[in-house]
């Protein structure tokens, strides 16, 4: 017990003195990761408000008929915004919906990031997280405008978002206890 029971001990004093530490450094005014408001936001809503402005702007020029269908919205995810020239022939050309899950991937690749944490602000993100996929759920299956390829990939990177953010979350959690103990 003199052994192993005392160094077990210490580690557990050594991790107790480290959070003091933190809470004291976060008490004082100094912020130590970004403010609050970036880590609780989730920021795959941004690929999808701006899928909702591109949708809704079509179906307002394309007339009535846009909001029985997703014809219109999808022809202009389709539309190549540019090409390129390949060197040995041919082109490679960029659409609104590929730009869309370009964006969607840095912002799924930021929360990932961010989900290490195990603090409450990490915890309100992914259920905000959770929030924005149930919510694009509920539009891609009840809203025509939203029945598109680019939106369920969009849909799908919301919920990998909630789903990694709590595994990733859980696995920091254990690590921490694991030190703690």
């Amino acid at each position: 017990m003199a052994n192993g029971g005392d160094q077990g001990f210490f580690l557990g004093m050594m991790a107790s003195r480290r959070a003091q530490e933190r809470r004291a450094a976060g008490s004082n005014g100094q912020q130590r990761g970004g403010g609050t408001l970036f880590n609780i936001f989730p920021k795959m809503v941004i690929p999808m408000i701006v899928y909702v402005i591109i949708a809704y702007i079509t179906a307002a020029t394309g007339g009535t008929e846009a909001f029985v269908g997703s014809s219109e919205t999808a022809g202009l995810l389709r539309e190549n915004l540019f090409t390129i020239g390949m060197v040995r022939g041919g082109s490679w050309g960029l659409s609104t919906g590929d730009i869309l899950l370009l964006l969607g991937l840095v912002f799924l690749f930021i929360e990932m990031v961010k989900a290490a944490g195990s603090g409450t602000a990490t915890i309100m993100n992914h259920a905000l997280s959770m929030l924005v996929f149930v919510i694009a759920l509920a539009m891609f299956l009840l809203l025509p405008l939203f029945a598109t390829s680019t939106f369920f990939l969009l849909m799908m990177m919301a919920l990998l978002d909630t789903l990694a953010g709590f595994v990733v979350t859980i696995v920091a959690a254990r690590r921490d206890l694991a030190v703690a103990d």
